[in-house]
C-alpha cells in the first residue's frame, strides 16, 4: 500500500479494442458494454480498504457479507454515473488513476479526476494519452521484444529465429507463409483474452476467411501471422513497471479453448495430471525467463511511456522433434489482467489446495442460476478463513446478471 490517498479503480476490459478505434468517444457494443457492468466491481480484488472502485452497481450487502468470511480488504464503491456528477468524490484527494487498462476513452472518462491525483501520477507517462501507448499495446510491439530476446538469449529452448511473427498487408504475403509453414495463426494487432484470432488449417482458404482477414487490415492496418505450434501449456508473467524498473510479480497459469481464447486460470500450480517432463520444463522456464523479459522492457519503449501492471503470455510447445520450447513472448498485455488477479486470487484458498477461477458466459443460464446449481453440486468448505474446497462468486449474481466470476476449488 502505498500513500493515504486511494487509488481510483475502473474495470475497462474492452480498452484494446477502444486503442484499436483510436477515439476518445469509442464504446463498446451492448453485449461488451453488460460484460463490463456485471463485472465492474471486480477489482476489489486488487484494491484496499482506503481505495474506490467505480461499479455500475454496488455489491450487494449478502455478497459483502460473504466475502468477509475471508482476510479481504474491502474497498469503497461508487456508482460510476454518480463518480462524475460528485463534487465532493471529484475533489477529494487522490493517489493514482488506475483503470483495467488506458485507452483515449478511459481518459476521457477519468478526466474530471485527474487534477485532484498525486503529484506522483501526474508526472507518470500515463497521466495522458500519448501515440506511444497505441504502438506498445499492440502485438507487432510484442513481436518487436521477442525479435530482441531470441538475438540476445543463449539459451536453446526458445522459438528459433525463423518461425518469428511476420507482419502481412496482403493476401500473397499471407499465401507465401502458408507455403511456408503450413498452418498459421492470424491475429489482429489489438485485441484481448483471445479474440481477434483465425487460425488457417486448410487449404485452399475459404472465401469467408479471406474476406474477414480483409476486414481487419482495412480497419486496422495489418494481421500478425504467426505459424500455428503445437501448443503443450499457456503461462504467463505477471509484472509491475515503475519509473522505469520492471518488478516480477509471479506466475500465472491460464488455460484456453481450442480457439485460443482465455478460459480462466489455474490457481497455486500446475495441475497434478500435467505430464513430469512438461512440469520439469515450465520449472526451469519460470526461473529464467522472466530475467530476459524485465532486461529486454527495462531497455525499450515501455519502460519509457507506460506505468503499471502488465502481463506476458507465454507458450510452450512441442517442435517437429518433440522437443519442447517457449515463445517466450506470445503477448504483452499491457493493462491489469486475469493473471494479476489470479495471484491475489490464490491468497483465499488453502495453501496446498487448487482450483480454478474463471470468467462465467452462457447466454441462455444466468450466472445467478449458474451459482445457485453449483453452490449445490461444490458446496463451499472453509478452514482458517480460507477456501478448502467448493464452489465460491466473485462477482454479485442477481436474476439478470450475465457474466460472472468464481473460483472452483
Amino acid at each position: 500500500m502505498t500513500g493515504i490517498h486511494p487509488d481510483i479503480y475502473l474495470f475497462n476490459p474492452t480498452c484494446e479494442y477502444a486503442i484499436a478505434n483510436d477515439s476518445d468517444n469509442w464504446q463498446p457494443n451492448r453485449l461488451l458494454t453488460k460484460m463490463e457492468s456485471d463485472l465492474s466491481a471486480l477489482q476489489l480484488f486488487l484494491a484496499h480498504e482506503k481505495d474506490y472502485v467505480l461499479a455500475e452497481k454496488i455489491p450487494s450487502f449478502q455478497f459483502i457479507s460473504k466475502l468477509k468470511q475471508f482476510d479481504i480488504e474491502i474497498p469503497n464503491f461508487i456508482l460510476k454515473k454518480e463518480a462524475v456528477k460528485n463534487r465532493y468524490f471529484i475533489d477529494i484527494q487522490k493517489n493514482k488513476l488506475l483503470p483495467w487498462g488506458w485507452s483515449p476513452s478511459a481518459h476521457k472518462f477519468l478526466t474530471p479526476f485527474k487534477e485532484s491525483c498525486s503529484d506522483e501520477f501526474k508526472c507518470s507517462p500515463v497521466f495522458n494519452w500519448n501515440p506511444k501507448h497505441r504502438e506498445i499495446t499492440s502485438r507487432k510491439f510484442a513481436a518487436g521484444v521477442l525479435k530482441q530476446i531470441l538475438a540476445t538469449a543463449k539459451v536453446d529452448y526458445l522459438l528459433p529465429g525463423k518461425l518469428l511473427p511476420q507482419i502481412c498487408t496482403t493476401r500473397e504475403e499471407l499465401e507465401k507463409l502458408i507455403s511456408k509453414w503450413g498452418k498459421l495463426m492470424l491475429k489482429a494487432p489489438w485485441s484481448s483474452s483471445g479474440r481477434g484470432l483465425q487460425p488457417i488449417t486448410k487449404v485452399p482458404v475459404h472465401q469467408k476467411v479471406w474476406e474477414k482477414i480483409t476486414g481487419v487490415i482495412n480497419e486496422q492496418g495489418y494481421v500478425i501471422a504467426e505459424p500455428l505450434l503445437n501448443k503443450v501449456l499457456d503461462l504467463a508473467f505477471q509484472f509491475e513497471l515503475k519509473k522505469t524498473r520492471v518488478k516480477f510479480l509471479g506466475i500465472s497459469n491460464f488455460y484456453t479453448n481450442n480457439k485460443g481464447q482465455y478460459e480462466g486460470n489455474r490457481l497455486n500450480g500446475l495441475p497434478g495430471t500435467i505430464e513430469k517432463q512438461v512440469s520439469d520444463f515450465a520449472g526451469k522456464v519460470n526461473r529464467e525467463i522472466p530475467e530476459l523479459l524485465v532486461d529486454t522492457i527495462e531497455s525499450g519503449e515501455m519502460a519509457m511511456f507506460y506505468e503499471g501492471f502488465f502481463g506476458v503470455d507465454t507458450l510452450i510447445y512441442s517442435d517437429e522433434k518433440n522437443n519442447l520450447k517457449i515463445n517466450p513472448c506470445l503477448e504483452i498485455n499491457v493493462r491489469q489482467t486475469m493473471g494479476l488477479l489470479s495471484l491475489q486470487l490464490e491468497k483465499i484458498i488453502g495453501k496446498n489446495k487448487h482450483g480454478i477461477f474463471s470468467i462465467y458466459y452462457r447466454p441462455a443460464i444466468s450466472f445467478n442460476e449458474f451459482c445457485k446449481e453449483m453452490e449445490v453440486k461444490y458446496p463451499l468448505k472453509i478452514q482458517h478463513d480460507k477456501i478448502w474446497s467448493g464452489f465460491f462468486p466473485l462477482t454479485d449474481a442477481t436474476e439478470n446478471t450475465l457474466f460472472g466470476a468464481y473460483l472452483l476449488v
